[in-house]
């Protein structure tokens, strides 16, 4: 089996001559290095770390970054000036939080998440392939305008069909520009599959949201292949970690990032253990964060993957509860064959599903949705896919404290 594509990019990337594990250690302390010196000098929110780790075992000892510093702060953590900036980004990012964030990178940082993108990307795809990109396409160097450019850089034709797509126009693009991969949300494309019928697609690349079980398992079968998990965030540049042919978790940039597992009270966890993913991006020229908080529940696999790269690895990542909400209730109502899409709603006293389905389908309430949430009232209310019909991209949850009056 041929190892992740990740490690030919890390490595053209670096100038290495090999890349085994006691490389990237040794590339990653540098890096570090140089990061803290940087912070050292220009005298922003980092300034009273120190000036240089003897080993990466050290990182441990630092503080956290959180998500509240990162919002309250913008400025104290940018290491260029704003002119040097090749994109603002203002928005909430990962995490449990919602908090708006303001995020900068410079053409470099923009330029290497290209690089990583069609690196994963080539796993899935490759020259003369049509490839759908159903992201958010914001302008230049957005999310969607990125993919789309990696998917160029691999010879292949990107299709920049965004979202807010209504079902009929999703299914004619699908039918006329016959695509070979997809690149997306894993809830929009399963109901997109189940909409369509038999289509050209046979792999995918899903990201910026989690993959529930039943979600996963039927948009597999769906396409008669494995599906290509991404992980990514704002605080990341987009790209992360990403899966490799032997679908043996997501490979992590390590270059550019540094990972971390950490259990209740901040203490560090070993491989293998679930806790919460902590990230220092060494890669980073305008923002690097040192130890951030993410929020976002997983572990890092032990052992080598199957492909034979030394690069680490992560499992499927899921945010702490009650974000986690909508990936449990996907699990349990995307089972059913003939459900579309969903929406929900949880009030203070009730749960209210939105629920849309195949024309003449039935829809029910698994007996595991009313275990999930003891004692609340649940509402479900279903309606017809039809081909106005728009699909719901991103979060499915509304939280609210108190019902309405």
């Amino acid at each position: 089996m041929k190892r992740a594509a990740l490690d030919g990019w890390i490595q053209k990337t670096e100038g290495l001559a090999v890349l085994d594990r006691e490389t990237i250690l040794a590339l990653q302390l540098k890096k570090l290095n140089a990061l803290l010196a940087r912070e050292r000098e220009r005298g922003g929110f980092y300034a009273g770390l120190p000036a240089r780790l003897a080993r990466l075992e050290e990182l441990s000892s630092l503080p956290f970054t959180t998500p509240e510093e990162l919002a309250r702060s913008p400025g104290a953590f940018l290491l260029c000036s704003q002119g040097e900036a090749g994109r603002v980004v203002t928005g909430a990012t990962s995490g449990t939080t919602g908090l708006q964030k303001r995020l900068f990178y410079t053409q470099g940082d923009l330029e290497n998440t290209i690089g990583f993108f069609a690196a994963g990307i080539s796993e899935l795809a490759g020259a003369g392939d049509a490839v759908m990109i159903a992201m958010p396409f914001s302008g230049p160097f957005g999310l969607g305008d990125l993919i789309a450019r990696a998917v160029e850089r691999l010879g292949a034709r990107p299709l920049r069909t965004g979202v807010g797509r209504t079902l009929g126009e999703l299914r004619k693009e699908l039918h006329t520009e016959r695509p070979a991969a997809y690149i997306g949300m894993p809830v929009p494309l399963l109901g997109l599959l189940r909409y369509a019928g038999p289509v050209s697609l046979r792999r995918a690349l899903v990201s910026a949201d989690a993959v529930p079980a039943s979600v996963g398992q039927n948009i597999e079968r769906l396409l008669g292949s494995r599906l290509f998990p991404h992980y990514g965030s704002r605080e990341l540049c987009m790209g992360g970690a990403v899966t490799c042919a032997a679908h043996g978790g997501m490979h992590l940039r390590e270059n550019h990032v540094i990972a971390e597992i950490v259990g209740p009270g901040g203490r560090p966890l070993p491989e293998g253990e679930w806790g919460e993913l902590v990230l220092t991006t060494i890669g980073l020229q305008a923002m690097p964060l040192i130890r951030y908080r993410t929020g976002d529940i997983t572990r890092i696999l032990p052992g080598r993957c199957p492909c034979g790269s030394p690069t680490r690895r992560l499992a499927p990542v899921r945010r702490q509860s009650p974000e986690d909400l909508p990936e449990r209730l996907d699990s349990l109502l995307f089972a059913q064959s003939g459900l579309i899409d969903a929406r929900y709603t949880l009030l203070e006293r009730e749960l209210r599903i939105q629920a849309v389905c195949l024309p003449g389908a039935h829809i029910g309430l698994p007996e595991g949705v009313r275990q999930l949430f003891p004692g609340k009232k649940i509402t479900l209310v279903t309606a017809q896919a039809g081909e106005g019909t728009v699909v719901w991209p991103g979060k499915r949850v509304l939280l609210r404290q108190k019902d309405e009056s």
